[in-house]
C-alpha cells in the first residue's frame, strides 16, 4: 500500500473533532500523486456531507463555471486533488456555515502535500485557504478577499490562485466586481486548462 493511500485512508477513519461535528465525522477529500491541480476550499456543507461528493452542490457548479472543467474532468481524482481546509461539515452558524475545524489542516495538509510531488497550481477558494496558505508563500498579506483576488498574479509566483468562494450567499460580492468576472475568470480558465494538459 502506497504512502498516500496508507494517508487517505487514515484521514477517512479520522474522528479528532467529532465531538464539535453535529453530523459526525465524515471526511470528505480527494487525492492522487498524479494530480497536477489542488483545490483548497472551505469545508463540505450538507449536501457534500451525506453524498461524500466534494462541491457537490450549488457551489461546485460555480466553481466548475469558473474553471470551465466538466464534472469527469473536474472528479478525475488521478489530474485534480480536493483537499478542503475542514474535511467534515463544521455545523450551522447565524451568517451561514460555522468555519472550518481547525483540526484538519493542522493535522492532516502538511503529510497530504508531501505525497502530491506534482502538484503545479493551487486554487485557494474562500478566505479560509488564502489565510492558511498565503503567508506562508511570502505574500504581502493584506486582509482583504477581494484584494487577495484582484493580486492573484502575484500569488501565481508561488504556484497559488485566490478566488472568492463561489457560495450563491456571494453572488452580491460578484456583482459588485464585475472585474472577477470579466478579468480573473478567462486567465483562471486558460492556467486551469495549461496545468491539466
Amino acid at each position: 500500500m502506497s504512502r498516500l493511500i496508507s494517508l487517505l485512508s487514515d484521514i477517512r477513519s479520522c474522528n479528532l473533532c467529532a465531538e464539535h461535528l453535529p453530523r459526525g465525522a465524515n471526511p470528505v477529500l480527494r487525492a492522487a500523486r498524479t494530480a497536477r491541480l489542488l483545490i483548497v476550499g472551505q469545508a463540505p456543507g450538507t449536501k457534500v456531507h451525506e453524498s461524500g461528493i466534494p462541491w457537490n452542490d450549488p457551489s461546485g457548479e460555480r466553481l466548475r463555471a469558473w474553471t470551465g472543467l466538466d464534472s469527469d474532468t473536474f472528479y478525475d481524482a488521478s489530474r485534480i486533488a480536493i483537499v478542503p481546509m475542514g474535511f467534515c461539515y463544521p455545523g450551522r452558524g447565524k451568517g451561514g456555515d460555522l468555519p472550518p475545524r481547525p483540526e484538519c489542516a493542522a493535522t492532516w495538509h502538511e503529510r497530504l502535500l508531501a505525497e502530491l510531488p506534482n502538484l503545479q497550481l493551487t486554487l485557494l477558494v474562500g478566505q479560509y485557504a488564502q489565510r492558511h496558505y498565503l503567508p506562508r508563500a511570502e505574500f504581502p498579506k493584506s486582509g482583504s478577499l477581494t484584494d487577495n483576488v484582484r493580486r492573484y498574479r502575484e500569488a501565481l509566483a508561488a504556484g497559488f490562485f485566490p478566488l472568492p468562494h463561489p457560495s450563491p450567499r456571494n453572488t452580491l460580492w460578484l456583482r459588485r466586481r464585475p472585474w472577477f468576472e470579466q478579468d480573473v475568470v478567462p486567465e483562471l480558465r486558460r492556467l486551469v486548462k495549461k496545468t491539466l494538459n
